[in-house]
């Protein structure tokens, strides 16, 4: 599966973004979906994940309450709805989509880049 990402930007702290990642194919509902994000210096880390087939949901605890991760499997898209951003939200965002829960060869997404100024 190829995967699209779209959606970052400038924002202000407080304020709210959405990413969305558009998958090729026609096995997208096949596959875990996830964000990480990447901060300058900073390993890739995981930010949400959203498990096929009705698996349930994933959270960092530094985003829980503020971010969302949902899919639109009719149109082979996921996003991510942030809210309530803080500067150390800022970051590279990538999106990717693996068989296995374990995130151990995901396909990746191109990043895009999410800045929260304070």
């Amino acid at each position: 599966v190829q995967l699209q990402a779209s959606g970052g930007g400038l924002v202000q702290a407080g304020g709210s973004l959405r990413l969305s990642c558009a998958a090729s194919g026609r096995t997208f509902n096949t596959y875990h979906m996830a964000w990480f994000r990447q901060a300058p210096g900073k390993d890739r880390d995981l930010v949400a994940a959203l498990f096929k087939s009705g698996g349930g949901t994933y959270y960092d605890d530094s985003v829980k309450g503020r971010f969302r991760i949902s899919r639109d499997n009719a149109k082979d898209t996921m996003y991510l709805q942030m809210t309530s951003l803080k500067p150390e939200d800022t970051a590279v965002y990538y999106c990717a989509a693996d068989r296995s829960a374990a995130w151990a060869n995901p396909n990746w997404g191109q990043g895009t880049q999410v800045t929260v100024s304070s």
